[in-house]
């Protein structure tokens, strides 16, 4: 099984940050919400390991409450 990779491997992370802010410009919240759930399944379907995605929900999860 594979394992979720938490070290840091983007090259330019502010970047895509900014990316995706600028994806969210002039979107309302329910529009905002459905990028972001839209986004999440994209790169589940990329990834296509169920376990890694939980793993991955997990800690984002976790994140979110500290």
């Amino acid at each position: 099984m594979n394992r979720l990779l938490t070290e840091p491997r983007l090259a330019r992370a502010d970047d895509l940050f900014e990316a995706l802010v600028e994806a969210h410009r002039e979107l309302d919240e329910a529009a905002s919400d459905r990028l972001h759930a839209r986004l999440v399944f994209v790169l589940a379907n990329h990834i296509g390991d169920e376990a890694v995605v939980l793993e991955a929900l997990a800690v984002a999860r976790a994140a979110a409450l500290e």
